[in-house]
């Protein structure tokens, strides 16, 4: 664990063959918000009604609010 702790990986085998690797999380970085808007200024616009339409397509769920 202090070897990952310090960056390392490591291949995990069973009975020698490679099943896995284990790898160090990744450092989460602040990002500020003038920084985050500033990344997606000339993303398009997203259709709302056709994302949605696209989201239902894809998942079958019922988007109806439950009462």
């Amino acid at each position: 664990m202090r070897a990952l702790d310090k960056g390392k990986s490591f291949i995990v085998t069973r009975n020698g063959v490679a099943v896995g690797e284990l790898i160090p999380l990744r450092q989460r970085m602040f990002v500020p918000a003038h920084a985050a808007v500033a990344a997606f200024a000339g993303a398009p616009r997203v259709a709302r009604k056709r994302f949605r339409k696209d989201v239902d397509a894809l998942i079958d769920q019922d988007s109806t609010p439950r009462g």
